[in-house]
């Protein structure tokens, strides 16, 4: 028996040890006489390993070659903390800070000498958007709400995850422009319902915006919001590989299945401030509920045009609120040069929007979220001092779910089935267990938050000011907000 089973293995071995050779020959004579890759053409075979480690630089980098705090576009520290936030194990550390307060952009808050008693705080209040100027306003009760991520550049149980989380922490939940999914509805979380370039959900068989289906929404949803750029991609609609187009998906925007959905560049019946304030307006009208507007900001034209407009045709045609998305945003899939090279950074275009919205007067009319890798409560923080009534974050909300920061978003790999419809990757992501992550998550930002604003010596964090906030601009030299960013006068206050 032994000697039979010797003999059956030594066969085996043969055939393996022959099949490789045969492997290796092919590969040899295919890599030599192949015209497009030098390496490979001069090193056969061997030179396959350089592509091999190429291809795997980001994951070998990622757990082993960069400290905490480098790595982009999000680092290890900043990551860890968000699973344990979402874990519900605390933002507790020991023996100190591997932040590097000399870095150029660092946050340092200005803690009071006498902080705020437990006895004194006062709870967060909410507030209400488009009231007075729409029939159905929306009362938006938590700081920290989900950024615009559409079912399709997500997956289902994704989907599904957020909105039963949103539910249970109180905060919003926006549908993105890829239309509204019955995986949105079913956590019975608050919904803001985006109007993406390409209308998917909205529009008629014409592709034009359907006041039928405007009508019909406005029953299930808070708000809707017209989305005329993001951070990632300032300039181009949005990209949804075919991969990832299946029958459900495009049934829901009203496209083609498994041909790439790319959004036009701008809105059609959108070439101007006027025209957009024109459709914020109808909207409203058919709708009943506040309409605001995102955009990335590359200068100061579009927020002045966009004020002395309201200012000419009066505050009824004001958006109810801005969504100002950092140059840095992006969950989604998008041209590399406009992810890195186009619009401005949240730092720099979220203080400038609100100091225009204060020289014309409307700040109190219109509400402002900030959003743009603001994904833990420091920079959440920082963005009320600049002048924030609300921080959106996608990014931070993905990372709640288990995203290990693969960079697969665009390519229906995702190894944690956050952005994947392949159902065996889908696997991995328990709706029941992954929910109650993204509701710890957003309470916790909220709780952080607040604890940030008692340490400066306010109440409530609706109360942080620019003065409570710090700029690292050197090594060992920092800048209040508010000298960095005066606050202007108002126009009826100048002199």
């Amino acid at each position: 028996m032994d000697n039979f089973l010797g003999i059956i293995s030594y066969g085996l071995g043969t055939i393996l040890g022959f099949t490789l050779i045969l492997l290796i020959l092919f590969l040899f004579v295919r890599d030599i006489t192949q015209k497009k890759h030098s390496v490979l053409r001069n090193y056969p075979v061997i030179g396959r390993l350089r592509y091999f480690f190429e291809s795997q630089g980001d994951y070998f980098r990622q757990y082993f070659f960069t400290s905490d705090r480098e790595e982009m576009p999000f680092n290890r520290a900043t990551r860890s903390w968000v699973y344990r936030t979402a874990k519900g194990e605390g933002g507790i550390i020991g023996f100190g800070s591997t932040n590097d307060l000399r870095e150029p952009g660092s946050i340092i808050f200005v803690n009071a000498g006498f902080p705020v008693l437990e006895e004194d705080r006062l709870p967060t209040p909410s507030l209400i958007i488009g009231a007075g100027f729409c029939a159905e306003p929306f009362e938006a009760k938590s700081i920290i709400n989900i950024s615009g991520m559409s079912y399709g550049a997500i997956s289902a149980p994704a989907v599904q995850a957020l909105a039963r989380g949103a539910a249970q922490a109180g905060c919003w939940m926006d549908t993105g422009e890829g239309g509204l999914s019955p995986y949105h509805l079913e956590g019975g979380c608050d919904l803001i319902m985006q109007i993406g370039t390409a209308k998917y959900g909205v529009r008629d068989a014409q592709g034009r915006l359907s006041k039928e289906r405007i009508i019909e929404l406005g029953k299930v949803v808070k708000a809707f919001e017209i989305k005329l750029s993001q951070g990632a991609k300032p300039g181009k609609g949005g990209v949804l590989p075919g991969a990832k187009v299946t029958a459900e998906i495009a049934r829901i925007r009203g496209i083609p299945a498994g041909e790439d959905s790319i959004s036009p560049n701008r809105h059609h019946d959108i070439a101007n401030i006027d025209q957009l304030l024109d459709q914020i307006v109808q909207v409203r009208e058919w709708g009943g509920r506040p309409v605001g507007v995102k955009t990335a900001i590359g200068g100061w034209q579009f927020i002045n045009e966009l004020c002395e407009a309201v200012q000419r045709r009066g505050l009824e045609f004001a958006p109810d609120f801005l969504v100002i998305d950092g140059g840095e945003g992006g969950s989604g899939a998008a041209p590399q040069t406009l992810a890195d090279h186009m619009g401005l950074p949240i730092g720099e275009a979220l203080p400038r929007v609100v100091d225009a919205l204060l020289e014309a007067g409307l700040k109190q009319r219109i509400r402002v979220v900030a959003s743009g890798k603001l994904v833990n409560s420091a920079r959440a923080a920082w963005a009320l001092c600049a002048g924030a009534d609300f921080v959106n974050t996608a990014r931070g909300f993905m990372f709640s779910l288990g995203c290990i920061q693969a960079l697969r978003c665009h390519t229906n790999t995702c190894p944690t089935g956050i952005t994947t419809h392949n159902k065996r990757l889908q696997r991995g992501l328990v709706v029941e267990e992954k929910y109650l992550r993204v509701a710890n998550y957003a309470k916790n930002m909220n709780h952080e938050i607040d604890m940030i604003a008692h340490s400066c010596g306010v109440r409530h964090a609706r109360e942080l000011r620019r003065e409570h906030v710090r700029m690292v601009q050197t090594a060992h030299h920092s800048i209040a907000l508010n000298m960095l960013y005066p606050y202007p006068m108002p126009e009826d206050r100048r002199g």
